[in-house]
């Protein structure tokens, strides 16, 4: 008799501070304890047996493939544009620049609207739409409100969308075209999210914010589970990636715990390294002074805009992560970020965002420091295609431009 499988959907919601559970089947925002992010909880043991490496073959090559452990119930919410299974491109000329030997570019720039944030939005949409919001809202740096606008325009959801004024201009003229109500301020992510909060509490908007509400995590794992079958059932030696708000730092540190309780792997995991820009690292900071929170960082400024970002809610969660993992953190100047985007374009044929720039500039620093191993593999995050900032400061320092004629 063959068993069937377990119905779709979480179990529960869980304080990621005190651990306290509420109820996962309707919209949530932080825990009511603590007023912390919720983690989704699923019941792993009665999915084991129907979740296994074996049962992904013949599946689409997308983030869905994973969906026992995603919360989505009802299938006809599940959007698909896309998103997710990007390419793990090896780079071996990149590597020996860096003093590595195997060294993997995830590029997170052919997701939906270019960037990573098409995972998390496109869940974080999906269940608001599933658990009845009628209306959702977020503060952005740009690229999560793009995706955000674009989900919402796939399910007919409304969407506010409230950026900086400094935005590049090609992502404020993709969430226009997405038919998202966008707001420009000037200000930081922060001022905006101030913003967001008075029109939630206004209008009865849902929150999108990052980690304000439990489901944008579980898109962003999907990078975990990712890499474990692209690497063919191993995970690497070391993750760097860049932080913003942390999502997808803490997202594929849940997929790793998840998938030791699935009997997918053992207590191996990856060491993970936050990378901030210079002028705006709160997390870097926090981890160098041994602390468990992250002291907002006063007057940031870096042209990567997804870096840009004073204050976290998921700070003790990132500075969780590192230290969990034996990683750490590293700050990079926007100089060296660009000089990396032009060496990432030269060697691999793949245009870096700022953001991924800074993680090969990252890296270099790690291997002087000898934190990095030669023999180590290493994947880095590309988290957006550098399309994105044509119009800002420029990617290719002038000194790395090939000559004319």
């Amino acid at each position: 008799m063959t068993i069937p499988p377990p119905a779709r959907g979480a179990t529960h919601l869980e304080c990621t501070r005190c651990g306290a559970t509420q109820e996962s089947e309707r919209l949530a925002g932080v825990s009511g304890c603590c007023e912390k992010p919720l983690f989704v909880r699923y019941d792993l043991d009665r999915i084991r047996p129907h979740f296994r490496p074996p049962d992904l073959n013949g599946r689409r090559p997308d983030l869905w493939r994973y969906e026992e452990v995603l919360p989505v119930r009802d299938p006809s919410f599940q959007t698909r544009l896309g998103e997710g299974f990007t390419p793990l491109i090896a780079v071996p000329r990149l590597a020996a620049r860096l003093g590595l030997s195997r060294v993997w570019i995830k590029e997170e720039g052919q997701n939906p609207t270019g960037s990573f944030k098409a995972r998390g939005l496109a869940l974080a949409v999906a269940r608001a739409a599933e658990l009845g919001a009628k209306e959702v809202a977020l503060p952005s740096a740009g690229n999560a409100g793009s995706a955000a606008a674009a989900y919402g325009a796939a399910l007919g959801l409304p969407v506010h969308v409230v950026v900086p004024a400094d935005t590049p201009a090609p992502i404020v003229e993709e969430i226009r075209a997405l038919g998202a109500d966008l707001k420009l301020i000037d200000g930081l992510i922060t001022d905006c999210g101030r913003i967001v909060q008075e029109a939630v509490h206004a209008h009865g908007w849902f929150d999108l914010s990052t980690l304000k509400e439990p489901y944008r995590v579980e898109g962003k794992k999907t990078m975990g589970y990712e890499l474990y079958e692209q690497l063919d059932a191993r995970l690497p030696d070391a993750i760097v990636y860049p932080t913003g708000g942390g999502t997808g730092l803490i997202g594929m540190w849940k997929a790793f715990e998840e998938m030791e309780r699935l009997g997918w792997i053992g207590s191996e995991r990856p060491r993970m390294f936050s990378v901030q820009a210079e002028c705006c690292a709160p997390i870097v900071r926090a981890w160098e002074q041994g602390m468990e929170e992250a002291e907002p960082w006063e007057n940031a400024e870096t042209y990567a805009s997804g870096l840009r970002v004073p204050r976290a809610i998921g700070d003790f969660l990132m500075l969780r992560v590192l230290r969990e993992s034996g990683g750490g953190g590293v700050a990079v100047p926007d100089s060296a970020m660009a000089e990396w985007v032009a060496r990432i374009g030269a060697d691999t044929g793949v245009f870096a965002c700022p953001e991924g720039g800074a993680t090969a500039a990252a890296a270099e620093v790690l291997v002087a420091r000898g934190i990095l191993r030669p023999d180590d593999e290493v994947v880095l995050f590309n988290t957006g295609s550098g399309l994105k900032y044509v119009g800002m400061t420029p990617l290719v320092p002038a000194h790395l431009q090939p000559a004319e004629g």
